[in-house]
């Protein structure tokens, strides 16, 4: 599993934080198990943002280069010559004098 970058902790901390503060100012609650409650779904929330975050940043794509539309040249290729092997000359030997 990949460790959370730094923009995902950021967002998930303060997700936590605005809910939490938000849903006991909205509720009124005073009991501790309305208090409990509250705290774990803003623990939930956070989490579901900070999972969500590299998902809300935009994605840049490499845009391909696009070639225009005319017809590919055929391709040439040069190939070597092959190697000649020497070829053995008779050998002309002097006539005695």
């Amino acid at each position: 599993m990949p460790r959370p970058t730094v923009a995902q902790l950021a967002y998930g901390s303060c997700a936590v934080i605005f809910a939490t503060f938000t849903m006991l100012l909205l509720s009124g609650a005073t009991s501790p198990l309305a208090i409990a409650v509250i705290a774990v779904s803003a623990l939930a929330l956070g989490l579901l943002v900070a999972m969500t975050a590299p998902l809300l940043a935009p994605r840049r794509r490499p845009v391909a280069v696009q070639r225009p539309a005319a017809a590919p040249e055929p391709v040439r290729a040069t190939v070597p010559s092959p190697v000649r092997e020497k070829v053995r000359e008779p050998v002309h030997e002097r006539a005695a004098s």
